[in-house]
Order: C-alpha cells, then structure tokens, then sequence
C-alpha cells in the first residue's frame, strides 16, 4: 500500500490532528519493510509473534566471526594476536544450520582463517570506542538506533565498523549505499558527541575494507528515505490499531526472497512463490 492511500485512511479515522512522535527506526526494520510489508506485520507487531524458521548456517557464520572479534578487543593488547583470534572461533562456535558435522568442521576452519589473517592485517593495538554498542538519537522525524559491530577513534573523529562474512566482496558504492551505516553515523555522533563521517564495511573473507566518507548532503540523503518509510510503516501500523484490514496495510511482496523467509510456513503467497532452500543454500561454495 502507498504512503499516499495509507495516508488517506488516517485522515478518515482523524489521525492528521494527532500530536507526531519520533518513530523509532533501526536498519532491520526499515529493511524488513521495504522487502516485504506482511513479513513486517508478522515480525514487529502481531503478537504473538508467528513462530520462525530455524537457524540459518551463513547467519551462524557470521554471528561467530563477531563474537570472535569482540572477545578478542576484551582481552589485553599483548593477546590480541592472530592464533588467539582463531581460537577464539572455535570457543564460539555453534553448528546451527549446517548440513552436518562435516560441513560445520570445514565452514568453522574457514572462519579461524579469515579472523586469523584479519587481525594479523589490522590494527588491533587500539581500544575501540564501542564494541557491540547500542546507540540511539533523535534526528529529524525519526529516533535512529541499531547495534554497531565497531566504533572506532581516529584523529579524533568516530569510524563506524561493519563486519562482513557473505558470498562476495564489497566495493565503494556498498559503503556508500549502506542506509544502515549512514544511520549508525547520525545515531553515533549524537549519542557520543564527537564528529562522525566515515563508514567501513571489513569483508573477511577477502580481506578487504569498502569506505566511504559521508557529507552532510549524503546523510540528509538516506535520513529522507529513513523517515519516508519510517512514515508508511507507522501510517499502517496506527491503522491497523484503529481496525484497518492487515492484508491491504500490509500486502506481501513474493519472490525470490520466499525462498528463504522466516515466515514462510505462515504464508501462503511466500510458499507459492518457490521452493524453500536448505538452511546451508547460502554458504559460499
């Protein structure tokens, strides 16, 4: 449904007089609605929640490599060498959706290489200023909040720090596409008050960082689309409340992504869209 319909229904039920509150946006959210309005509905407001789809192995992945990484910064800089990084995949990790114990032993030996030869390459000398951290701030019509994987300090500015393990490398327009990062920028220099313009996505399995340095312009870019679909979720939402109907609020999206929703068993449009795939189907070959 259109922001412009929704918005149609809530002058009707006299929701144009109402006071405006800050719409609490985190990157999930906004992603979640723009590939899929029923799956919204299903995730963040019907209550109780459908039950999910089990684990996915790429998910187990990468959970691991940054639990890895964060209890590597906990510990004190002359341990922070490349055979602890490794090990400490091992402590972490979980065999959760994988074909089996074979694939799990080969997917977690990957994973030890790419942390070890990581921070055998970076800079781990240096105390981030967040590991993990939750940040939250007030801008323009919405509150931006999500979980940062790094914070770092350099020359006095913040450098927000996104871990990467999917299939392919990132490049540039990555970093600079990234509505997510761009957020946490605008969430991190006020919940931390210092300056903050860059963004770094570090793919370990290539080894490489995509950065990308933000402007005011280029924030104000993805702050205007944070706030437009933060606009049509909560339209919906707040109509759904006053007794709207949730299959026209909230239509879904079928297609390729079906395949591998975690709410699939729930619905019929996403299981006549394809065939589900194995909870392993996107692991690199």
């Amino acid at each position: 449904m259109s922001l412009r319909t929704v918005g149609a229904v809530q002058g009707q039920l006299g929701f144009e007089s109402m006071p405006r509150k800050l719409i609490k946006v985190t990157p999930s959210r906004l992603s979640v609605w723009a590939d899929c309005p029923r799956r919204f509905r299903m995730a963040y407001i019907d209550r109780p929640t459908p039950p999910r789809g089990g684990p996915w192995a790429h998910s187990t992945l990468g959970a691991v490599v940054h639990n890895a990484l964060k209890a590597l910064f906990d510990l004190p800089v002359g341990k922070r060498t490349p055979d602890a990084a490794a090990a400490l995949v091992g402590t972490h990790w979980k065999d959760d959706g994988f074909a089996g114990s074979e694939q799990a032993a080969t997917f977690r030996e990957r994973a030890a290489g790419w942390v070890h030869d990581y921070v055998a390459e970076a800079d781990v000398d240096h105390d981030p200023v967040g590991l993990e951290r939750w940040v939250s701030a007030p801008v323009g019509t919405i509150v931006a909040e999500g979980r940062v994987d790094r914070i770092d300090q350099r020359d006095g500015e913040l450098v927000i720090v996104d871990y990467k393990t999917g299939r392919h490398a990132l490049t540039t327009d990555d970093a600079r596409g990234s509505q997510a990062l761009a957020l946490y920028v605008l969430a991190a220099r006020r919940t931390l008050r210092r300056p903050c313009t860059k963004v770094e996505l570090h793919h370990l399995p290539s080894g490489t960082v995509s950065s990308w340095e933000h402007t005011d312009e280029s924030l104000a870019r993805h702050l205007r689309r944070a706030e437009e679909s933060a606009d049509e979720f909560q339209l919906a939402t707040d109509t759904l409340k006053a007794g709207g109907d949730p299959e026209v609020l909230f239509p879904p999206t079928p297609g390729r992504q079906c395949s591998w929703c975690d709410f699939r068993r729930n619905c019929d449009d996403g299981r006549a869209a394809g065939p589900q795939i194995e909870p392993w189907a996107m692991l690199a070959p």
